[in-house]
């Protein structure tokens, strides 16, 4: 089947590139995005597709992008041997994130949109669905959680008139590797600090869910690993003994923040959400590699795709309905079901 879908893109840095490639395998199936939202990287890929990007101009735009560059230096950076323990103190982050905003911008233009108004209307009366996007922030002065456009008065500004790329960046600060967003609140006079949406929800799947029967279906794309990485104390033992105290505390601290944002939303996916879920395997990409080559960006963007297709060979979105959302007793299908997507994201793992 295929048709109309909601997206839900989760959020992972660098790692977002697999995130396109499972885009373009679902518009190359025929399904249609309607609402679409994400944190982080996956906020970007939300984003662009709500823009207008196809599936293989996305694919155009993750093989020619430098990752590099987005890791731009203000003057205290540049400070010898504590120069990036200065940045984090002043500035509460390493990278500025003005190359970012830039390059944000300038791939919207190319659409025609700068806001939430410019994207074309979804047309419906529910508050949940009234934007074709929504991007998750973490805000940090009010310790809370906010869906843009949706909460844009909470920080004094009008959903219509938000700036996409804006919200886009105050997504995507992950904590110590980008300063945070300080949003100044003409209303309040308050300043908000916004961080990476992914601190308090990396993988929203349930964003735009029906209180009743859902007339289509919701699909999340989760990035996931097929094995667990050395752990953040084995920096400090070996060779890393060598390196300077303070860069291992600023790597501490990156790890710290890329392990909440990872692991928040992975301890809550339940088997409902499971079960509209597409498992991209990140092939041992980690969140930051910047230095990410066009090789390599090619074969996670492959992953994602084949991820995309594996998936839509099991999903039906009647049994979904029947052993999920409808209290009726789960077909027979279920089970297996769930073992083949669970299979997407382990090929080693058994189906039986």
């Amino acid at each position: 089947m295929s048709g109309p879908v909601d997206l839900v893109f989760e959020g992972g840095g660098v790692k977002g590139v697999g995130l396109a490639g499972a885009y373009a395998a679902l518009e190359e199936e025929g399904w249609e995005p309607q609402c679409v939202a994400g944190a982080s990287a996956g906020a970007i890929t939300a984003a662009l597709v709500a823009a207008g990007y196809t599936g293989a101009e996305l694919r155009d735009e993750v093989l020619e992008l430098q990752f590099g560059e987005f890791k731009d230096r203000g003057w205290e950076d540049r400070i010898p041997v504590i120069g990036k323990e200065v940045s984090v103190l002043l500035d509460f982050g390493v990278y500025e994130g003005h190359r970012f905003l830039d390059w944000m911008t300038e791939k919207l233009d190319r659409k025609g949109v700068r806001t939430f108004g410019d994207l074309e209307p979804t047309g419906s009366d529910d508050p949940k669905r009234a934007f074709r996007l929504q991007v998750i922030v973490s805000d940090v002065s009010r310790h809370e959680m906010l869906v843009l456009p949706r909460d844009a008065e909470k920080i004094g500004s009008t959903p219509s008139t938000l700036s996409i790329a804006y919200a886009v960046r105050m997504s995507m600060s992950i904590p110590i590797f980008f300063e945070p967003v300080r949003h100044s609140n003409d209303s309040t006079g308050m300043e908000h600090l916004m961080v990476d949406g992914g601190m308090l929800s990396n993988f929203p799947v349930w964003l735009f869910d029906a209180e009743q029967r859902p007339r289509f279906p919701t699909f999340g794309l989760l990035l996931v690993e097929s094995a667990a990485r050395a752990s953040v104390a084995d920096r400090f033992s070996g060779t890393h003994a060598a390196a300077s105290r303070s860069q291992s505390i600023i790597d501490y601290l990156k790890a710290l923040a890329q392990t909440l944002m990872e692991a928040h939303d992975r301890m809550h996916v339940n088997e409902a959400e499971f079960a509209r879920t597409i498992p991209i395997p990140t092939l041992g990409v980690r969140t930051t590699d910047f230095d990410l080559s066009r090789e390599r960006a090619l074969e996670l963007y492959g992953s994602g795709y084949d991820a995309a297709k594996a998936f839509l060979t099991s999903f039906d979105f009647q049994d979904y309905i029947a052993a999920f959302r409808s209290g009726d007793p789960a077909p027979t299908r279920r089970g297996n079901l769930l073992a083949a997507m669970r299979h997407a994201s382990d090929p080693d793992a058994s189906l039986g």
